[in-house]
């Protein structure tokens, strides 16, 4: 196991990709401090946070104590799952054929999951004027990536077998499975593993770093122009 004795900074928002960050580093015990950047006030645009996360999206990390012992950063949260995992052997298998189970998923959830209902959480929730097409469109796709974890789900306990980086990467995106226009009673496996994986200690730890900090974003337009009419700058 991986010691670390100066603390990984964490820069981070509550949100469903935030969390699967906190999730890592609560399942570990791997030290670290949070550097709070509030999306909804364009703080991921600062220069300073920009060196760090290009797509200035959060979160992102750096990590005092990177290979060769040399402060490394890393942003994407997928990738950021992945450096942890190498550095510390955890959650993360050094077996190939094992990792490659890991990585399918994560990449799914990266690529499918995490996009698919954050469009169904737009249009739903924040869109002002609502596009029924584009609800249904939505929100039937989450219902088929539901389904797929549903299938997967029925003869294994987590995604990749082994509870992975892939499962810290998803359970943020089915927390808030009512805002999707989803019931998870709809599908019975899925049901099993979200209330295995919110019943972690871990899990119910990382869910509430910055809890006091969420706001509705649905009733804050000002966050909403900084959120939703970003072009390139």
């Amino acid at each position: 196991m991986t010691t670390q004795t100066k603390p990984i900074e964490l820069h981070y928002w509550p949100t469903p990709n935030g969390w699967k960050i906190t999730i890592y580093l609560e399942e570990t015990g791997l030290p670290y401090e949070v550097h709070y950047v509030n999306i909804g006030k364009g703080e991921q645009f600062e220069p300073s946070f920009l060196k760090i996360a290009p797509n200035n999206r959060m979160p992102a990390i750096v990590d005092p104590e990177g290979p060769g012992g040399e402060p490394i950063s890393v942003f994407e949260s997928g990738a950021i799952l992945q450096y942890l995992g190498r550095k510390t052997g955890q959650f993360y298998p050094s077996d190939e054929r094992a990792r490659v189970e890991v990585d399918q998923w994560l990449f799914w959830q990266m690529g499918g999951l995490g996009p698919m209902a954050g469009q169904a959480h737009h249009f739903r929730q924040y869109a002002p004027e609502k596009v029924p097409y584009a609800i249904d469109r939505y929100t039937n796709e989450v219902n088929r990536l539901y389904g797929v974890m549903n299938r997967r789900l029925a003869d294994r306990e987590f995604l990749a077998g082994e509870y992975s980086i892939a499962d810290m990467a998803s359970i943020g995106w089915v927390k808030p499975h009512q805002n999707q226009g989803q019931d998870l009673n709809d599908f019975p496996h899925l049901k099993r593993w979200f209330e295995t994986l919110m019943a972690r200690p871990a899990i119910v730890r990382a869910l509430e770093v910055g809890q006091e900090h969420r706001r509705n974003i649905a009733e804050d337009k000002d966050a909403q122009k900084v959120l939703f009419g970003q072009r390139a700058r």
